[in-house]
Order: structure tokens, then sequence, then C-alpha cells
């Protein structure tokens, strides 16, 4: 049977010129691990909370075409528009069959041309009668049902971001 010779026998280091001595090493070591510990315990990801901006920081630069305006300034402009150019082919019209029929005076002209302003008028008001009597409307409903209910309304907030997100949507706790 052969026998593995034994290890020499540990000698106290000679140190030499610059070599830390062993308890410095072992020192040194111990700041090392205690470095690399510290960086364990650090968390490893960051969430960034702040809101992202709707808008760049960027100034407004003015478009070509019309000049910028609210949104329903907007909205008043295109329908006053409309309305123009839907009034010229009407008063044309009345126009040319007042003319055709001999009948061009004031009285005539201007009776055709407050007919379809009156109609336009008593449409739009009828139609905002109907859009109030639909919002009045009874809107209250029932349900019925045999044995406990338990009815949840809570909502949950929650931001979602990354490439690879995943939602933990936690409910608060009910109370109970």
């Amino acid at each position: 049977m052969n026998r593995l010779p034994e290890p020499p026998a540990r000698q106290p280091h000679a140190t030499q010129a610059g070599q830390p001595t062993p308890d410095e090493a072992l020192r040194r070591a111990a700041q090392i691990a205690a470095a690399v510990d510290d960086v364990y315990q650090q968390p490893t990801r960051y969430r960034d909370e702040t809101p992202v901006p709707a808008v760049g920081t960027a100034l407004p630069v003015p478009q070509p075409g019309r000049p910028p305006m609210s949104q329903r300034a907007t909205d008043a402009s295109a329908l006053m528009l409309a309305g123009g150019v839907a009034s010229l082919p009407v008063g044309g019209a009345t126009a040319l069959v007042l003319w055709a029929l001999g009948q061009v005076d004031p009285v005539n002209l201007a009776i055709g041309a407050a007919a379809p302003t009156a109609l336009a008028l008593a449409i739009g008001s009828l139609l905002r009668s109907v859009g109030r009597a639909k919002q009045d409307m009874h809107t209250e409903h029932h349900h019925h049902y045999n044995g406990n209910v338990h009815q949840d309304a809570r909502t949950v907030n929650s931001t979602t971001r990354g490439i690879w997100a995943h939602n933990r949507n936690q409910l608060p706790p009910t109370g109970r």
C-alpha cells in the first residue's frame, strides 16, 4: 500500500519588503468580504415612480393653417364655417326660384331666407329637448338574489413599466 508524502510543517512566514504580514492580509480579506456582503444586501433594482410627462419639454411651435385656439373655439369656428357654407346653396336656390316666378320683392326674399333658419333652429331645439329628456330618464335598476351576497367595489390602481412587466395587484384588507 502506497502512502502519500506528509505535507511539510508550516513555518512562520518571513515577510519580504512590501509584502503584508499574515495578520494584515487576513484583515484586508475580511474588509473585502464585508464590502461584498454590503453590496449583496443593497437592492439590485430601482423603480422610478415619477409620472411620465404627457408632453415633452420643447416649446410649442405654431403649425401652418389655422392659428392655435381652444377646442371649444375650434368647434365653434368649424360650426360657423359649415353653417355659412350650407346657407349658400339654400339662399341661391331660394333666390333662383323667386326670380323665376317673378316674385322678387323684399318681403318674399325675407320669408324665403328666414324659413330655412327657422326650420334649423326648431330642429336644434327639438334635439336638445330629446337629449335632456334622455338624461332625465329613470336609470335605477334592481337585482334580486336568494342567499348571502358580498359586493366588492374596490378599485386597484397600478403602474406598469419596463419591457417585461409583471403586475402584482394586491387588494387592500377589507377590514373585517
